[in-house]
């Protein structure tokens, strides 16, 4: 079986799936340190004005902190605020309704740590795509990855160049297709098609 290891992030890109899309093991690191500024706890959705980054806030304990250890502020009411954004982007996309119920609880309810958050969230968009797939989780930081698959960077920034495959979005008419966004965009606009985008 072939296995990928991973960073965690955020509702992330399709170039993050695309790499889950071709392995049946997910091992996220979990001893790494926080990185900021990357999709650890960012997302990108397209909204009717275009292009959007959605960031969770984090407290800063110290500066060289695990990212299992990184813990969630809620000193500003941001699930409130992701949330009606999300559905400001997407209640018109052909998928909302079926899987808005499904996201819906990651706004209401609190965790305490940023890693549990997204990996939750991580299962989710597995479950609503109904992708089996095993997530594993590193016991130490893991500099010799030998037999499996090291796409940590696929968290960044910038990342690799992705050549993703176009797909239906809503906003598309407006602003032209745009490449590598959040997997919700293309699981709101496409739904389960969302298992055939493969990188172009």
């Amino acid at each position: 079986m072939d296995s990928v290891l991973l960073s965690t992030a955020y509702l992330p890109p399709l170039s993050y799936f695309s790499s889950i899309f071709s392995n049946d093991i997910i091992v996220l690191e979990k001893f790494e340190h926080f990185v900021k500024q990357s999709y650890r706890n960012r997302c990108e959705i397209l909204t009717a004005n275009g292009k959007l980054a959605l960031s969770i806030p984090v407290l800063k304990q110290s500066d060289k902190e695990l990212i299992s250890e990184k813990r969630i502020s809620y000193a500003e009411d941001w699930q409130k605020q992701h949330w009606r954004t999300i559905t400001s982007a997407y209640k018109n996309s052909p998928y909302f309704e079926y899987f808005e119920d499904e996201f819906r609880p990651y706004y209401e309810n609190q965790y305490e740590f940023l890693f549990e958050f997204n990996t939750s969230l991580l299962q989710t968009v597995l479950n609503v795509l109904r992708l089996k797939r095993e997530i594993r989780f590193t016991d130490h930081y893991q500099t010799d990855t030998g037999f499996i698959s090291d796409k940590r960077n696929l968290s960044e920034i910038r990342q690799p160049f992705f050549n993703g495959q176009s797909y239906y979005q809503i906003f598309s008419p407006k602003s032209g297709f745009v490449n590598n966004l959040s997997c919700i965009d293309a699981v709101f606009n496409i739904g389960l098609e969302t298992l055939h985008l493969k990188n172009a």
